[in-house]
């Protein structure tokens, strides 16, 4: 089976290659990719005057159902669900191995900026999730489609640029497509098999066996439908969330004399970027890029699950904008566990997931466990909810009656991630997953007048 991995893995450095020349070529020590990703966040911050900040209060009482909507709206799904799915597909393992990456690289510092870069978000991924909704279809089964595909050519085909619109919802899909079996799919698998046979070495030349029972699992939500993904992740989302919180607080408690130390290393070296590839610039671009895979604002990926919400506009999208929120929450703590145990020191790209593990095992050997249930918890319901979008693009390319065959390629993709090299794992699904934002954030731009119509005729309605 070897050689045909590493032909595989030769075909994938090619296409790497290729991409990267064409979505990460340079602009003054940033790639353009995370340039255009981290514009669009501050741009919606300020366009929408501080949604991210104003309007988070009022996004937790309707995600708690403590403000509640009158009247029916239509829609698969409650607002609740459609949050987790979304959650359940955007904090990955992006938030633990991604982030460990990150800090490893570009030092303890890098974490502040990842949540920044967080904070900033929220604006982004309010005005894709309002405008998703804003332009969804439901069919006669009720069955919901939404998303960018939907805004990208009914939106731009109502301002005159019907052409332009079919021609970006296409390119959209085919990075959403990619993107769900790269980012959303190879590398959670890829982290997920790492992690298990960190655990049991005796069986860390079998991982192949580790990457199918993986693929399997993840074939039987596959075969379901968004009603079937949200009742899964309704009950992993916060499982997850919480376990790692858990963990994480157990950590810093033993380590509680290196709490303070830490927490000044990140705030010092965030500006002096002390010990990071590349200097200042260098930090600010691994701690943007690994922030834009891990919380997903500005990629069109998450208004695809909240489309199916039974609300309004701007109640969903509200509620979507705590998604980055969560994101930079699992970011914070991922970076502070592996700063005051030191687990960052020394440790390389190829590493992923084992520099948490040597965060967790500063506790114990055993406490690794904790981890390894975390990651499955992780990689699986983020998996099972990329499934779903991956699903929306390619019926959008190739109809519905080749769904099947889909379902079977994403099952393929989720068993060779397992056994691919991490770093072209990484590097395909930076590429893909983050070249959704092209089509995406240029549709937020030319239709953002609708969307800060909506929020404020809601803000009209209603004292938030």
């Amino acid at each position: 089976m070897q050689p045909v991995i590493d032909m595989f893995q030769s075909l994938l450095t090619r296409f790497v290659e290729v991409l990267s020349a064409v979505l990460f070529f340079d602009l003054g020590g940033f790639a353009f990719i995370v340039v255009w990703l981290m514009a669009a966040a501050v741009f919606f911050t300020c366009y929408l005057r501080g949604v991210n900040f104003r309007m988070f209060r009022h996004a937790l009482s309707i995600a708690l159902g403590r403000d509640r909507e009158s009247g029916e709206s239509a829609g698969e799904v409650s607002p609740l669900q459609a949050l987790f799915s979304a959650i359940a597909a955007t904090v990955g393992l992006g938030s633990i191995a991604g982030i460990s990456v990150a800090v490893a690289v570009g030092g303890p510092g890098a974490t502040l900026w990842i949540v920044a870069a967080g904070l900033l978000g929220m604006a982004s991924k309010f005005a894709e999730v309002t405008l998703s909704m804003q332009y969804r279809k439901i069919d006669a089964d009720g069955k919901v489609f939404g998303g960018p595909i939907q805004y990208l050519q009914h939106g731009l085909a109502e301002i005159g640029l019907p052409r332009l619109g079919k021609f970006l919802a296409a390119l959209f899909a085919v990075f959403c497509l990619g993107g769900a079996i790269g980012g959303g799919n190879m590398f959670q698998s890829n982290q997920a098999v790492k992690m298990i046979a960190y655990e049991i070495p005796a069986r860390a030349d079998l991982k192949w066996v580790i990457a199918l029972s993986f693929a399997l699992l993840v074939g039987l939500v596959l075969f379901g439908s968004i009603r079937r993904i949200a009742r899964v992740a309704e009950k992993i989302s916060p499982m997850k969330g919480i376990l790692y919180l858990i963990c994480a607080i157990i950590i810093v408690a033993t380590h509680l004399d290196q709490l303070l130390p830490a927490l000044k290393l990140m705030l010092t070296t965030a500006f002096t970027a002390e010990g990071a590839a590349g200097g200042f610039l260098g930090m600010l671009a691994i701690a943007f890029k690994r922030a834009m895979f891990a919380n997903e604002a500005g990629l069109g990926s998450a208004p695809i699950a909240h489309a199916a919400a039974r609300t309004a506009p701007v109640r969903e999208g509200a509620v979507a904008l705590l998604e980055p929120f969560f994101a930079a929450m699992i970011a914070l703590l991922t970076g502070l566990i592996v700063t005051v145990t030191g687990a960052y020191q020394g440790a390389s790209l190829e590493e992923g997931v084992l520099i948490a593990a040597r965060a967790f095992a500063s506790v114990g050997e055993w406490f690794t466990l904790l981890l390894a249930a975390n990651v499955l918890l992780f990689a699986y319901s983020t998996t099972i909810g990329w499934s779903y979008y991956g699903e929306i693009a390619w019926s959008h390319l190739f109809g519905r009656r080749a769904i099947t065959l889909y379902y079977v390629l994403f099952c393929v993709a989720s068993f060779a991630g397992g056994v691919l090299h991490f770093g072209i794992v990484l590097d395909v699904s930076d590429l893909l997953i983050l070249g959704m934002s092209l089509p995406n954030i240029l549709a937020l731009y030319l239709l953002r007048r609708k969307i800060k119509a909506a929020l404020e005729d809601y803000l009209r309605s209603r004292v938030v």
